[in-house]
């Protein structure tokens, strides 16, 4: 089974817990790549803050069997 996982602030990606999602908060840009990194092989769907999505740009195409969406404002 492929895990679901928010990448983002807290703030705005709590209710995903709820759900089951494994949320991974990054409060500033700066979070954003560690949380990146730490991704395991069996991501299957990555849910993604706007900020967080703008840090991660340049590299969707490292992880092309991973779905991203992204959050609007």
């Amino acid at each position: 089974m492929s895990a679901v996982v928010a990448i983002g602030s807290s703030r705005r990606l709590q209710g995903f817990a709820l759900a089951g999602v494994d949320v991974r908060p990054a409060e500033s840009p700066d979070d954003v790549p560690a949380a990146w990194a730490a991704l395991g092989a069996d991501v299957g769907l990555l849910i993604l803050t706007p900020e967080a999505a703008a840090v991660l740009e340049d590299v969707r195409a490292e992880r092309q069997d991973v779905v991203w969406v992204t959050l609007s404002e």
